[in-house]
Formats: C-alpha cells, structure tokens, sequence
C-alpha cells in the first residue's frame, strides 16, 4: 500500500487515495520509515496536502516542524564544524545530511537526518579527530577496524541523544571493488565561501547515494526517495553511460544496476524523466512489507537477500571475499548483526541464522 501512495505523491497526475482507511495505514509506514518531512513537503509543494484528511495532514506538519527544529540545529553544528576545519586548512565535503536536503529536496525540513556526515582525506584523519575532540566531541564511538569511517559524539542539552559526526574516508570497503575516491576530490566544488570545504559533483552525490543505498540493500524507503529525488531534481543531466563506464572500472556494474532497477520497478514513472540504459530485469525481489515485519519474511526473502550479499559482486574474488566476510564476520559485524553485547559468539550467529531461515520456510508462497 505504501509504494502505490508514494507512486501518486510522486506523479502529480495521479490520484491519491481517498479513503481514510489507506491514510490511517499509510501514515504508520510514512513514519516508521522517517519519510513524514518529504510526503508533507511534496504534497504541499504541489498544492495537494488538502486533499489528504486532516488527521493525516496535522501528523505529518508535527513531524516536519520537529525535523525542521533538529535541522536548524544540525546546520549550525555542521557550519561551526567546518569553519573550524576550514581555518585549519582541513579539505572536508559534507554528505547527505541537512545541506543534501535543501539541494535536492528543496527545503532544510524535507529530509530528516540524526548526524552530520563528512568526508575527509585519510591522511587527516588524527588531525580531524583531534580537532573534533577539541570542539567537544569527545565520545569515541567503537567502530570496526577494517570499515571506512569512525564515530565522534558529544552530549547535547536536554537530549537524550548525543549529536554524532561519522567520518568518512571512503564510502566503500576497498576490498570487494576497484573504487578510488580520489575522483571525488578532483571533481569536488568550492562550497560557498569556504577555502577548503567542498561539496560532490551533482554526478557523485548520484553515484554515492546509489551506493549507499546498495550497501544498506535498499532496507528503508528513504533510500528509494533519495534516489527518485535526485533524479527528479536532476533530471537528463543524469549521465548513465559515464556512471556505468565507471562502475565497469571501479567493479561495482552489478551493484549499480541492482539498485537502480528496485527503485526504476517501485516507482515506473521514473522511466519518464530518464530512462535505465539496460534492459531492466530485476523483479520487485523482496516485500515492501517485510522490512516491517519479520513474520512476512518468506524464503523469497532470505533468497534475495543472499543473492545481493553475494552474487551483486561484479568478480569472483570480490563475491568470495563477501561469502567470506558473511561466513565468518569481524567480531564487530558479529555484534551488529546480534544486536547484543552479550553472548556474542559464532555460535549464536549461527543459530540465529538457521532458526530465521527455518521461520521463513513457515511462510513460502
């Protein structure tokens, strides 16, 4: 049901729903998936909130009001971060967060975001933590030695959570692709004022947020709505003969294509502003549904999923270091995936896995 609203929200000639009962649904996915800010601002922008009953109307202005006060708080963190990295001659580029969302979605409330992201050269990163730990980030987050960025937090008042900049030197493990992020860099743009502080090509936020969203396997719709916003902003500007010319040399044409072809068959009218360059044969492979819900998660599911933790791999080296990396995870990915701190072993890794799978088999279809 989520995808066909969407669908409308995001073609101003279709119909929406007019129903209360499809809202009263809706409005529990919209907001499990953190997508309250940019349905509001899309149904606004086009003059079409009011069609919408007033109860969903009002649940969707309360979060975008509280994303808009956290934003404005996150800009102003960001700005005070790189102004002291620019002072200090520390090259940085900001990604996603609150500058993503006024670009390309069209206002600082109309994305959500809970920290601020930057990447930086790897040659700085003591210097940036350093620096950071300076200006109060002093909480070292515990991160995996052999992934491509850290974690620094600092407690904010009257808040619960701490505020976190996650910093990145890369966007990819280097293990599993040919990526060089130095291409980044040299196609980088002065951003505002600011000597030494840049923003990605409108190309590579394109390229980046595709391989985000691969590598999180499309888990929330809010992937699916950074994609389809980008392309929407840019458009035919959207060069896909170079961005797959590239991934053929970073090895990531697989990856690539799996992405765009789950996000080109959830939202088709996509096809209108800029077509795929390849025949799209991938199929809606998991179920909108059971990102929601584990009890929906058939064998279906766990088939897809092993199929893009393996086979989305443009080489055989790159798909056994993958089958490697999933049979015998880091005992930090062995923690994540456990989501506990206790009994952490192989075993119950192990465990958890069969019964999951043996649950799903309750629901083949």
């Amino acid at each position: 049901m989520l995808i066909e609203f969407l669908q409308s929200v995001y073609n101003p000639k279709a119909s929406l729903p007019s129903e209360s009962k499809v809202y009263e649904q809706v409005i529990k996915d919209i907001e499990y998936f953190s997508i309250s800010p940019q349905v509001y601002f899309k149904l606004k922008e086009q003059g079409r909130l009011e069609l919408t009953p007033l109860f969903f109307q009002n649940r969707l202005k309360n979060t975008f009001i509280k994303v808009l006060l956290r934003n404005t708080f996150l800009k102003k963190q960001t700005e005070t971060i790189l102004n002291t990295f620019d002072k200090l001659s520390i090259p940085a580029i900001p990604l996603k967060g609150v500058l993503f969302a006024e670009k390309y979605f069209g206002h600082l409330a109309a994305r959500s975001t809970s920290d601020i992201d930057l990447l930086i050269k790897p040659e700085d990163l003591d210097k940036v933590i350093k620096t950071l730990k300076e200006i109060g980030y002093t909480i070292e987050e515990k991160n995996a030695p052999d992934h491509f960025h850290c974690s620094l937090s600092k407690e904010v008042s009257n808040s619960p959570i701490p505020l976190t900049v996650e910093i990145h030197w890369n966007i990819l493990k280097e293990n599993t692709s040919n990526f060089k992020i130095e291409g980044f860099w040299e196609q980088a743009i002065p951003l505002e004022n600011f000597k030494h502080i840049k923003e990605l090509s409108a190309y590579h936020t394109f390229y980046m947020i595709c391989i985000h969203a691969w590598r999180h396997n499309l888990d929330s719709m809010k992937h699916f709505l950074d994609i389809t916003e980008i392309i929407y902003f840019l458009g035919e500007e959207i060069d896909y003969d170079s961005l797959f010319i590239d991934a053929a040399k970073h090895k990531m044409v697989k990856r690539m294509k799996r992405t765009l072809s789950i996000v080109y068959r959830a939202f088709p009218q996509l096809n209108t502003i800029q077509k795929l360059p390849f025949n799209n044969q991938v199929g809606p492979w998991w179920q909108y549904e059971a990102i929601r819900n584990s009890n929906l998660r058939n064998v279906k599911v766990y088939l897809d999923y092993f199929d893009y933790l393996i086979f989305s791999f443009d080489t055989a080296n790159h798909r056994l270091i993958a089958f490697k990396e999933w049979i015998h995870p880091s005992k930090y990915d062995l923690a994540q995936e456990l989501e506990t701190n206790e009994k952490i072993s192989y075993a119950n890794l192990y465990k958890k896995r069969f019964f999951g799978l043996f649950k799903s088999l309750l629901f083949l279809k």
